[in-house]
């Protein structure tokens, strides 16, 4: 696909609040890379659209791109691990009645790692022209993350070629 000029950016799957945040974040990454966006919630109804409210709202925001995000969902890791701690084996003179040995201390660690998936649309022909799969580690708040995983999104699509020339 050529670079797009401007965007539609629609969150599938999430609440209202985390559709409007990171459609929010994504058009102003998109717009830094030289790339016009528009947020989807703004275009379409809440909820399920059919394929012809879709065009409508990709007609309407005068858009030739429509970026699809889906939030996956946040799964957790689970990750035992033995750590060597000292401990006291003993009293005795200087530091080996202290330090005498080494015993190995269950540790566990859990992960959460949230996934999204993002694809981005050629609207004329309505055919893929990118598409991307994006984790992060232990998302405390989807507000505090949303900007870092637009970033990864959009430098994706730099890298493809799908932004205007000397932007990035």
């Amino acid at each position: 696909a050529e670079p797009f000029r401007k965007v539609l950016v629609l969150s599938v799957r999430g609440g209202i609040a985390q559709r409007r945040i990171f459609e929010g974040a994504l058009v102003a990454r998109r717009g830094a890379s030289g790339v016009a966006g528009a947020q989807g919630y703004l275009f379409l109804p809440e909820g399920k659209a059919t394929e012809g409210e879709m065009d409508a709202a990709v007609a309407k925001a005068g858009a030739d791109g429509l970026m699809l995000v889906h939030f996956r969902g946040v799964r957790t890791e689970t990750e035992v691990r033995a750590t060597m701690v000292p401990g006291m084996t003993g009293w005795g003179p200087g530091w080996y009645g202290w330090y005498g040995g080494f015993h190995a201390m269950p540790e566990i660690v859990q992960t959460r790692i949230a996934t999204v998936e993002t694809s981005l649309f050629d609207v004329r022909t309505k055919r893929l022209a990118w598409t991307g799969v994006t984790e992060t580690f232990d998302p405390s708040s989807f507000r505090k993350e949303a900007g870092a995983l637009a970033d990864v999104i959009v430098a994706g699509i730099a890298a493809h070629g799908l932004v205007p020339k000397g932007r990035s």
